[in-house]
């Protein structure tokens, strides 16, 4: 019974994550979805700027805090550790509804296209989804969305990390997956104050993450990712740059 349960648990917790994560590209994209960053009309623009920039540090806050490896060594005094990492994934899934929920849009463009190429804009912005999403699949999506940890242990199975290596695009460069956010954030049709704020703040948020992640990592992975780490850009690939494969950056986005 534990076990199905703890299975349950990382089943509902990844789909709450995958319903948000496509969402979160209709918010951003203006698409689809019933509230996006720039519906509605805008209040008070200081009132205005002060909630939108409260509800980016919430979520950033909780991205960064929890994923830090003190945390977790405390955190999983209370919290079974098969379930850890699908704990972390629902609480970020939560900051992101909020997020959702109590936007408040500041609709002021910065520039606008239309025709053919805010259609071009458009096909980039869902360029960078699948960046995101294709990374993930490179370093393991399931194991970095919790889904693995919760299923061996229902298989009565013991969780082990993963061989470090670098797969296909980890080959020239450290973090495609934050380069796919940035496009996603960034290429868009219709550029408001609203979307610039929040592009700003999350792209902020990774740039100033990025250093305690490498740093975690390199604690865990030892030589092999330091050596890894020296020779790969961050974002931009040094074309005929040789590239050494014993590295795996599979956590990458906690």
């Amino acid at each position: 019974m534990r076990r199905a349960a703890v299975l349950a648990f990382g089943v509902i917790s990844y789909a709450v994550f995958f319903v948000t994560f496509l969402y979160l590209v209709g918010f951003v994209a203006n698409l689809v979805v019933p509230k996006s960053i720039d519906s509605d009309s805008a209040g008070p623009f200081g009132n205005v700027l002060l909630i939108d920039s409260l509800l980016l540090l919430l979520f950033g806050v909780q991205h960064s805090v929890m994923a830090r490896p003190g945390f977790k060594e405390w955190w999983t005094r209370f919290v079974p550790k098969p379930i850890e990492r699908s704990v972390y994934v629902l609480a970020s899934s939560l900051a992101l509804i909020a997020l959702f929920v109590l936007w408040q849009p500041i609709p002021h463009p910065i520039w606008a296209t239309d025709g053919a190429f805010a259609v071009l804009l458009t096909g980039g912005l869902l360029a960078g989804v699948g960046l995101v999403l294709w990374s993930t699949f490179l370093i393991d999506h399931f194991d970095l969305f919790g889904l693995r940890q919760t299923f061996l242990y229902f298989r009565g199975r013991r969780y082990e990390h993963k061989q470090f290596t670098t797969p296909f695009l980890y080959r020239w460069i450290r973090h495609p997956l934050y380069v796919g956010w940035m496009m996603t954030f960034w290429i868009t049709p219709r550029m408001t104050v609203g979307h610039l704020l929040f592009a700003s703040v999350m792209t902020g948020y990774m740039l100033v993450a990025i250093p305690f992640e490498e740093r975690d990592l390199q604690r865990f992975l030892g030589e092999p990712y330091r050596r890894w780490r020296e020779r790969t850009p961050r974002f931009v690939p040094r074309l005929g740059a040789a590239r050494i494969r014993p590295a795996r950056p599979a956590a990458e986005s906690r």
